[in-house]
This record gives structure tokens, C-alpha cells and sequence, in this order.
């Protein structure tokens, strides 16, 4: 298996390297090269700081998440953060799949959509900067699982892992956060995530084989 990609240069010269595709013409980074590096730049101009999670290019401010790109066969993403306390008039919001409660995502299919909508998703990225500085988060929802932010921030970022995760049963959703709560740093629970994707995506618990 290729190793996931843990510095943003790597995955806009190389790919996330989550699947046998990094480094081809065939992989989605390479797809979408010139929208994604146009996506990188309006990030950075946003005041926010680059680093990698989950494999693909994610920007942060005061230690908090704020978006992250993503590249997928059909599209490419920018993911926001905390989306709830966004003012989206434009629409651009939308959800990343039927179970998602919130709009939190914009998708692409071509370069030229991210410069006509530059200037709308600039004034995202200065809330989600802003609200990130000052520490506001969204609100969880009331029936929603107990779930640590390692994993809402890695389910937000992931379309296909959120849908999965919001498929399992009750008892499944507690399974691992009950499994992440014993790792003592952000950092072991991010890794712990990562080992747990497939078995989300297969229907399974942590436990479970």
C-alpha cells in the first residue's frame, strides 16, 4: 500500500497517496492540478497556514482547522470547517453526501469555476479565520454521539467516511469513540483514525473483524 501523504508539497507534486494512483497521470491531484493550485493560493492569501491531514492539503489558523482540498475522481473540494457559522449568501455550500446535517463543501469540476467564485470564497475563508481566532465552534447536534474532535474534523473532510460512519449503528459510532478516548494525544487519534477507515467503510465496529 502507498504511504498517505504528510506535507502538502508532496500531494500537489504527487497525489494523497492513499491509493495506487499517486504519482500517474491517472491520479485525481494530477486531475486537477490547476484548479487545486488555484484553491491553495486563495488559502493562503486568507492569512491561513498550510500543513497535511487525512493525506490532502488542509489550512489552520490559532491551531484550528479551517479547510482542507480534496481531489476525487469526478470533482475536486474545498471542505470548511465549522461550516454552521458560516454566512454562505451565495450558495455555494453544499452537503457532502444525504446524511450530512450541514452544507460544508464546494465542489469543481473545472479550473475556471474557482476564479469566478474567488471572491465568494475568500469571504468564507475569512470567517472560518476569523471564527477559528476566536474560538467559536459549531454547535453539535443534540442527537448526535459523543465523538472526539479528531474524528468530527476527519468525518467532516472525508464525504465518503462520513456517510459510512453515519450508516453504522448507534452502538458502532460509540465503539470508536470509545476506541479513540485512551489515545493520549491529537496526533495518536489521527493515525488510529486512519487505520479505522476501512473497517467504517465496511459497515463495521471498532472491534469487529
Amino acid at each position: 500500500m502507498p504511504e498517505m501523504t504528510r506535507d502538502p508539497d508532496t500531494f500537489f507534486a504527487q497525489g494523497c497517496g492513499r491509493c495506487d494512483r499517486v504519482e500517474t497521470p491517472d491520479c485525481s491531484a494530477a486531475r486537477w492540478s490547476e484548479g487545486l493550485v488555484a484553491l491553495r493560493a486563495l488559502c493562503l492569501a486568507a492569512g491561513l497556514d498550510e500543513t497535511a491531514k487525512w493525506g490532502h492539503p488542509c489550512y489552520i489558523h490559532a491551531g484550528r482547522n479551517v479547510a482542507l482540498l480534496g481531489a476525487f475522481r469526478d470533482d475536486f473540494r474545498l471542505s470548511l470547517f465549522n461550516a454552521a457559522l458560516l454566512a454562505d449568501p451565495e450558495g455555494l455550500l453544499t452537503r457532502a453526501g444525504p446524511n450530512s446535517r450541514t452544507a460544508d463543501m464546494i465542489r469543481f469540476t473545472d479550473a475556471r469555476q474557482v476564479a469566478a467564485r474567488a471572491g465568494a470564497i475568500g469571504a468564507l475563508l475569512a470567517q472560518g479565520r476569523a471564527n477559528a481566532a476566536a474560538g467559536r465552534v459549531a454547535p453539535k447536534a443534540t442527537d448526535a454521539p459523543d465523538l472526539p474532535e479528531a474524528l468530527t474534523d476527519a468525518l467532516d473532510a472525508d464525504p465518503d467516511l462520513a456517510d459510512a460512519f453515519a450508516a453504522l449503528t448507534p452502538g458502532r459510532q460509540r465503539s470508536y469513540g470509545i476506541a479513540l478516548s485512551s489515545a493520549k494525544t491529537r496526533a495518536t487519534q489521527e493515525a488510529r483514525i486512519a487505520r479505522f477507515r476501512d473497517r467504517i467503510l465496511a459497515g463495521r465496529g471498532a472491534t469487529e473483524r
